[in-house]
């Protein structure tokens, strides 16, 4: 009775323990969590130590061990224990389970058992225990007891840790143990066939004089090696009956082979859009922030070519296979799936690593519930999304998008444009194409920026081949008490061909258009504080 009170005051204990959970955490990210930013680091500590231990076997087989190679075999099965006993440690939380048993009990006013609590517990660490990988590492660790030689030849076992650390063999194994059915089928046919052509084979060759199969252990290996289409030569039929056995043996051998290589292909190509997701989420953790475009119709496929132009980090999301394959062959990152799923969501880190997601489906109701889905898991995400119809845009804006963009109202102001001033038209949409010389650039100035606190007549633009096309800027300005202003999100003015008295202060971004020469002229004309925003 004591010992249950003590045993209970202790799980209280470690659930109200910040520190412990915080320990729990962070083990557990380290050793399961993919998007851990430490993980890969662990995960190639350990497989270097793993390759290590592994080639010092090998280095032993023929020379002595050195003292250092003993203390490096003891440091690497210390390594795996405390690995061992951590992942162990993961599984489940004893004092959540027993709590949580606790609460049930005095719920139902049903006395408290501790041993039915705890057998809940043993439940799940046995069920860890007898897994594939903790076997593995289980025998990983054994060798390390050196009486018993024979048990050096697990060591060999290390070399299947290797599964934990390689999300891409790990990935190749998770494809072919969905096909079990499949192998297991293979496997009785298998073993089917081996035993009934060895048993043929030695009753036919085994009494023989001058035989090779001496044994039904020799029966056994040359059915295998023959299934196999190997066929090393060691043991070699002599009688009729030996080689028609043979015979059915080697067309069988083909319709094996077949039927596995039938096997791991569909499974390969069942899994092959998922094997993809993996290799582009890896890519995508190793750097900063990016973008996720959802859709790569006519809107996604300019988006995404002028991210690329100017070398930002981005993804592409689409349900469409063909879609996704041309994004691969231009060297784009893409998955196939629905961009509304939150799964996929979650998997891509929309939490941690997305600054920026642009929905960009010709789906409008399909906007809306990726925007919804985006919102409710990363309110800081800026959202840019494409609607049909002016109504359509004031839903998305309710839904949580920051900005609302409509290609079709867009479209007929540039028609309305062009009919009114063809000419001018025409020369800004060269500009913006970038089928001239001529560019047009963002540059925002800084407190340390030269020109800071100049008016613009005394920067001079016309004599630097430069055009001032305007400025965007955050100070307060009432529309009313000045003319070409034009109000932005987020308390930003476009104030379109400042007057000369305008002063230029921090934070302030010119719109130049200008030879590509000129431009870059200027920037190291004026230093560092000056540089481009990446608009074109």
């Amino acid at each position: 009775m004591l010992f249950r009170k003590l045993f209970l005051r202790l799980c209280l204990a470690l659930e109200a323990s910040q520190g412990y959970g915080d320990a729990k955490a962070f083990t557990r990210n380290l050793l399961d969590n993919p998007r851990y930013p430490y993980k890969r680091y662990f995960d190639l500590a350990m497989i270097l130590l793993v390759l290590l231990s592994v080639a010092l076997l090998v280095y032993s087989v023929d020379n002595k061990e050195a003292p250092w190679m003993l203390w490096l075999e003891d440091f690497a099965v210390t390594v795996f224990v405390i690995e061992y006993i951590a992942r162990l440690w993961i599984v489940g939380d004893m004092h959540h389970t027993i709590i949580e048993h606790m609460r049930q009990t005095e719920f139902l006013h049903l006395p408290f058992r501790l041993r039915t609590a705890m057998l809940e517990v043993l439940r799940v660490k046995w069920a860890y225990v007898i897994s594939p990988l903790a076997i593995i590492d289980l025998l990983a660790i054994l060798p390390s007891y050196r009486p018993m030689r024979l048990l050096r030849v697990f060591l060999l076992f290390r070399l299947f840790k290797l599964f934990r650390y390689s999300r891409s063999v790990h990935g190749m194994t998770g494809v072919l143990s969905e096909r079990r059915f499949e192998f297991y089928t293979l496997a009785f046919f298998m073993i089917f066939v081996v035993i009934a052509a060895a048993s043929s084979i030695y009753v036919f060759e085994g009494a023989m004089p001058g035989s090779t199969i001496n044994s039904f252990f020799d029966a056994l290996y040359w059915a295998m090696v023959t299934l196999s289409t190997v066929g090393y030569g060691d043991i070699t039929p002599h009688t009729p009956e030996g080689r028609v056995v043979t015979l059915a043996l080697i067309v069988s051998g083909i319709g094996v082979l077949a039927f596995s290589t039938s096997i791991v292909v569909a499974a390969f190509q069942d899994k092959l859009s998922e094997l993809r997701e993996h290799r582009v989420i890896s890519e995508l953790e190793r750097g900063p922030l990016f973008t996720v475009i959802c859709g790569f119709g006519e809107v996604g496929q300019v988006v995404a070519s002028k991210l690329a132009e100017s070398r930002q980090r981005f993804m592409i999301i689409d349900l469409q296979e063909d879609r996704v394959r041309l994004a691969t062959k231009r060297g784009y990152l893409a998955v196939r799936g629905d961009a509304a799923d939150n799964e996929l969501l979650e998997t891509i880190g929309l939490r941690e690593r997305v600054h920026t997601l642009v929905c960009a489906t010709s789906n409008d109701v399909k906007n809306v519930f990726i925007t919804v889905s985006s919102r409710r898991m990363h309110e800081g995400l800026r959202i840019i999304a494409c609607a049909g119809t002016r109504e359509m845009a004031r839903k998305l804006i309710l839904a949580g998008a920051n900005h609302v963009t409509s290609p079709s109202q867009i479209v007929g102001q540039i028609a309305a444009e062009f009919i009114g001033r063809p000419v001018a038209f025409e020369a800004i949409n060269n500009i913006l194409r970038g089928e001239r010389d001529v560019l047009l650039e963002a540059l925002r100035v800084d407190s340390d920026t030269p020109v800071c606190g100049q008016t613009v007549a005394e920067i001079d633009f016309p004599r630097r081949k430069l055009l001032l096309f305007g400025i965007i800027t955050t100070r307060e300005w009432s529309v009313g008490d000045v003319t070409n202003l034009y109000p932005l999100e987020d308390e930003f003015c476009f104030f379109f061909k400042p007057p000369p008295e305008f002063h230029i202060e921090p934070g302030d971004v010119l719109i130049i258009f200008g030879y590509e020469l000129s431009l870059v002229h200027f920037r190291r004309e004026l230093g560092a504080g000056l540089f481009r925003t990446g608009l074109r």
